[in-house]
């Protein structure tokens, strides 16, 4: 079709509003809080997990139930605990259930998930009932937790069966790298037959959100007029399957998070773990932002 001097100024003039028009986009993404430049993580926001194996403390608790609030106390201390040399700060975590809801006061950041998982620790400790409060400590049971400070976590440290990576790739998307380690040799022994049989075929791993500075006015129940405050509380806990540690490569894990709450410190972990004995093997938190 013959284009004549007309038409070739009208297709100059729809020319030019396009790229206008695409300038102008180009300009919004690229500027601070653009668009595409919201789904880029903090630099450098990423972590390695150390030479030694990070403690994990579990605190099963409720507001509904009167004997909680110390417990609460007493996990909010290690928040504001002054890190030691060559000791790793364990990831801390708050689950709170629901078990006791029906006595009076919902507890609004409890979930069915977080009481599977007690029960789930029960089993393995061979415990009959599950309780609140309880600590745990590496997926065993705890009681003597009130009795205790970071001596006992101290104690408990020794060589990770894993090592793991953590980065975010994008706001509220992260990955994770975990590399089994060689089981180490035993002295006069040379062959992997001798190498250490405490060291597991396979592993699992668990995400969990966890948030500071929330706080509860009760107004009803065992806790009637008391005003709850908590940290490290679980908002998100997600499964992530099991693995053979045999594996030929290293296996990577993606994960996506619920959004941060504003005013809240938040703090993503990864716990890989003994499916079997629920030991854990390797611990993770990423703090970013």
């Amino acid at each position: 079709m013959r284009i004549t001097p007309l038409r070739s100024v009208a297709l100059a003039k729809i020319n030019l509003l396009l790229a206008i028009k695409v300038v102008a986009a180009c300009a919004i993404l690229a500027r601070p809080g653009g668009v595409f430049s919201q789904n880029f993580p903090p630099p450098g926001c990423s972590a390695q997990s150390g030479p030694v194996k990070t403690p994990v403390i579990e605190l099963y608790t409720s507001e509904g139930c009167s004997s909680c609030p110390p417990a609460d106390q007493w996990l909010s201390a290690f928040k504001n605990a002054p890190p030691k040399p060559g000791a790793p700060s364990p990831v801390v975590q708050a689950f709170h259930v629901g078990y006791w809801d029906y006595i009076g006061w919902v507890d609004r950041f409890a979930a069915p998930a977080h009481t599977m998982r007690q029960r789930q620790i029960a089993a393995t400790n061979r415990l009959s009932s599950i309780y609140t409060p309880q600590a745990v400590l590496d997926g065993r049971d705890w009681r003597d937790w009130h009795r205790s400070d970071t001596t006992r976590i101290e104690a408990a440290r020794e060589l990770p069966q894993v090592n793991i990576s953590l980065r975010q790739v994008a706001v509220d998307q992260f990955e994770a790298t975990v590399t089994p380690v060689e089981a180490p040799t035993p002295a006069g022994g040379a062959g992997s037959e001798n190498r250490s049989s405490n060291w597991s075929a396979y592993w699992s791993a668990y995400w969990t959100l966890t948030e500071d500075g929330h706080s509860s006015k009760v107004k009803s129940g065992e806790n009637a007029g008391e005003f709850l405050k908590h940290d490290f509380v679980v908002r998100q806990y997600t499964l992530a399957g099991e693995f053979p540690r045999n594996a030929p490569a290293p296996q990577k894990l993606t994960w996506r998070s619920i959004a941060a709450t504003p005013g809240h410190t938040r703090r993503v972990n990864l716990v890989v773990f003994e499916p079997k004995s629920g030991k854990t093997l390797q611990a993770i938190s990423l703090q970013c932002g």
